[in-house]
């Protein structure tokens, strides 16, 4: 029920296949199907059965870990990000002044 999923994109940054519900701010890290795997909130079964889904499937998971990892480094870059935070921060002051 993270807001946004950072231990997720973390996992993403290293390769790893995110495994989580699709709650909170995940699916907006998380493609179900591309670069992790999304389950309905609090379905643990279903989130097992994908598990062992990819743990049966190493192309697949293979796969899915460098689409995870080609999406952390695009869509959550540190050039991509940064610019926007600096954007919000200005706003900020800009109306504080």
């Amino acid at each position: 029920f993270e807001s946004f999923g950072l231990a997720a994109l973390e996992g993403m940054a290293c390769g790893a296949v995110p495994l989580a519900f699709a709650s909170g701010g995940l699916p907006e890290v998380i493609t179900a199907g591309v670069d992790g795997v999304l389950a309905a909130p609090l379905d643990d079964e279903a989130l097992a059965g994908m598990a062992l889904e990819l743990v049966r499937d190493p192309a697949r998971r293979a796969t899915m870990a460098a689409a995870a990892r080609a999406t952390a480094q695009t869509k959550f870059s540190i050039e991509r990000i940064v610019p926007i935070y600096e954007a919000i921060y200005r706003r900020v002051v800009d109306r504080t002044s």
